[in-house]
């Protein structure tokens, strides 16, 4: 099954529909998500806005590729190199 990929500004919304009283089983069928992926939005995104929510996974992106970067300098300083004449 393919993963869908929902935009902040989806998640926003979603999470909106439940503080409406939306119940959450109808909301995950609407979507096509799990119960569990809810869940896991409702407890990281809580109370924020798109352009928060937007700014926040920005920033996720940027530090995965810092974590990168980082590992890949460390793994230069550790590996030795030898000059073979």
């Amino acid at each position: 099954m393919r993963t869908k990929i929902f935009k902040p500004k989806q998640i926003s919304a979603i999470l909106q529909e439940y503080d409406n009283g939306k119940d959450v089983s109808t909301i995950s069928r609407e979507y096509g998500m799990s119960k569990a992926t809810f869940y896991k939005w409702r407890q990281r995104y809580q109370g924020m806005d798109a352009k928060s929510l937007k700014r926040l996974k920005e920033l996720e992106v940027e530090n995965q590729k810092l974590k990168h970067m980082h590992t890949e300098l460390a793994l230069d300083l550790k590996v030795p190199y030898f000059i073979i004449f």
